[in-house]
């Protein structure tokens, strides 16, 4: 699964989508054993909370899921979009 743009949405999105993959796959493991990508900027736009605090889009944040411990970060280090001109 690759979720592209992952940084704004809300914590629970991610944690609703855990869930529900263990569900279908009857699998325990996180995400039911799936490889999901998730890719986005976290320099970019955080989840909108409407009339929320900058705490409380903090805490919305992917980031702020107890399964962002198992994830692993990778970055992409070189621009195409440059090469191809």
């Amino acid at each position: 699964i690759v979720w592209d743009e992952c940084t704004m949405s809300h914590r629970q999105a991610l944690e609703a989508l855990d869930r529900t993959l263990q569900d279908l796959r009857g699998n325990g493991k996180h995400m039911g054993g799936v490889v999901v990508l998730l890719a986005g900027d976290f320099r970019q736009t955080l989840p909108v909370i409407p009339k929320g605090t900058m705490a409380d889009e903090i805490k919305a944040c992917l980031k702020s899921s107890p399964l962002w411990k198992h994830v692993i970060p990778l970055g992409l280090k070189t621009n195409m979009r440059v090469h191809l001109q």
